[in-house]
C-alpha cells in the first residue's frame, strides 16, 4: 500500500452507522451518563472518521480505529464538563456510610475480581455494572472510566479532569467502593464476581 492510499479493509461509510453505531454507542454509555451525549459523541466520532478515512492504514480493526476516535472525544467532552463545572463536590453520604465514627469499616469490603471468561458477565455482570455506573456521581464516574476501563494513564487522566493525583485517587476509591457495594446489592454472586 502506497502512502495515502485507503486500505481495502476500510468499510464504505454508508455502512458505518448500521455497522459500528450500536458498539460505539454502547461503549460510550458505559462511560458517559447522558444518552444524548452518547449520541452526540457517537456523532462525532463517525464525522471525525469520515473527514480522517485516509488516515486509516489497516494496521488496526476498524472498529479498533473508530474506538480510539470515540476515546479522544469522550476525553475533550470530560474536559468540557471539567472546565464548565461550577457546583461544588456533593458529599457522599454513601461512601461515608461505610466507615464508623473512628473512621474504621462498618463492613470490611470483599475484594473483587471479574473472570472475562465467564459467559454470565455479558449477560448478567455488564447490565447490572451499567445500572452502578450510572448511579455514580459525574466526577467519579469519569475517573473511574477513564483510569480502570480505558486505562489511561494517572497523568492524562489528571490533565483530562483537571484534578491533582489525590483527589484523582479519592475519586477512584469512592467509585470502586460504590459500584462494590451496588454490585453486591444487584445480587451478582460472589462465587461469580469474587476472588478471595
Amino acid at each position: 500500500m502506497q502512502d495515502g492510499e485507503i486500505s481495502k479493509d476500510l468499510p464504505p461509510a454508508d455502512v458505518w452507522v448500521d455497522q459500528y453505531g450500536d458498539l460505539l454507542f454502547r461503549y460510550a454509555r458505559l462511560r458517559v451518563m447522558d444518552r444524548s451525549d452518547c449520541e452526540e459523541l457517537v456523532q462525532e466520532t463517525f464525522l471525525a472518521a469520515l473527514k480522517g478515512k485516509e488516515n486509516f492504514k489497516g494496521q488496526c480493526e476498524f472498529t479498533t480505529w473508530l474506538v480510539g476516535i470515540l476515546k479522544h472525544k469522550m476525553m475533550d467532552h470530560f474536559r468540557r464538563q471539567q472546565r464548565d463545572q461550577t457546583d461544588p463536590l456533593p458529599d457522599d453520604s454513601v461512601v461515608e456510610g461505610m466507615f464508623g465514627r473512628s473512621g474504621k469499616w462498618k463492613k470490611f469490603p470483599r475484594r473483587w475480581h471479574i473472570d472475562p471468561q465467564d459467559s454470565a458477565i455479558e449477560s448478567e455482570v455488564l447490565p447490572a455494572l451499567q445500572r452502578c455506573m450510572d448511579a455514580l456521581p459525574e466526577s467519579q464516574r469519569q475517573a473511574f472510566a477513564l483510569s480502570v476501563m480505558d486505562e489511561q494513564k494517572s497523568e492524562e487522566v489528571c490533565k483530562t479532569l483537571s484534578v491533582s493525583a489525590t483527589n484523582l485517587y479519592v475519586l477512584l476509591h469512592r467509585a470502586r467502593l460504590r459500584l462494590r457495594d451496588c454490585l453486591e446489592k444487584k445480587g451478582i454472586p460472589q462465587a461469580r464476581a469474587v476472588k478471595g
